[in-house]
């Protein structure tokens, strides 16, 4: 039954993403597609569970060079607790300053676009990633919950919740609490917001890949091995295309343009 109930609540979810988010999806996706057609990067930054939807989207299936994930191992858990462990990353997260240390590798520049996932959009790390692009010139957009950025105070010095600096704020339409499903007791259970934020995710990555092709740009696609007339090198390709694309610029210049 409660299985039932999780089914209902995520289908609420996604049909309130389609309902009330379609046209910001749109307009995001002719923001992407007009930022690779003109040779452009779209990064992808995540903390906690929200490096989930930037680990779907490259390398996945159905996807395409364009797009480039950003991941810092301390801020993904490879571990419950001890080293590598949850309680140690949610104390780094929301930690003011430690995020500029890792984007200052990475080459940014104002032909370029960010994605920035996170379902509170309050933490540190999603808030001043966001920062930091917008800093640089990317244009940036998010995806959080909105009803929880309504009732919530900011908790970063600036003053700013995560959807407070987008360009463009997609809203997951999950609600605060994430969890779903009502058992009994004051906690829910059954987390909402991964599903959300993997369908905005795909969404994108479906909107911005029909808006290429109609410019006329045919992209680096990774395939599944599976699809009839593929070649048994194309993803390697991919990946040689995806490596010259990453090592074209020099974080160094690019952070004195």
């Amino acid at each position: 039954m409660s299985a039932t109930t999780y089914y209902e609540q995520v289908r609420g979810v996604l049909d309130a993403i389609h309902a009330t988010q379609e046209k910001a999806i749109e307009q995001a996706g002719e923001l992407l597609a007009n930022t690779i057609a003109s040779g452009g990067r779209v990064y992808l930054f995540g903390s906690g569970h929200s490096v989930i939807p930037v680990m779907d989207v490259f390398p996945r299936y159905g996807s395409f060079i364009g797009f480039f994930p950003l991941y810092d191992p301390r801020l993904m858990w490879h571990n419950v607790v001890g080293p590598g462990g949850a309680r140690e990353l949610l104390w780094l997260e929301r930690r003011e300053g430690y995020i500029e240390n890792f984007l200052q590798s990475f080459a940014m520049g104002n032909s370029d676009a960010m994605i920035v996932f996170s379902h509170g959009g309050l933490n540190a790390a999603p808030v001043e990633a966001a920062r930091y692009a917008k800093g640089r010139g990317l244009k940036l957009i998010t995806v959080s919950s909105l009803a929880n950025a309504k009732v919530s105070k900011a908790t970063h010095s600036s003053g700013k919740k995560l959807s407070d600096v987008a360009d463009i704020a997609l809203d997951n339409c999950v609600p605060l609490e994430d969890a779903l499903v009502d058992i009994g007791y004051p906690e829910k259970i059954g987390a909402g917001s991964t599903m959300a934020s993997v369908f905005v995710a795909m969404s994108l990555v479906a909107e911005t890949g029909a808006r290429l092709k109609a410019k006329g740009i045919k992209p680096h696609t990774f395939v599944s091995p599976n699809v009839a007339g593929v070649s048994k090198d194309h993803n390697f390709r991919v990946f040689d295309a995806y490596t010259e694309k990453l090592f074209e610029r020099s974080p160094l210049e690019h952070a004195a343009d």
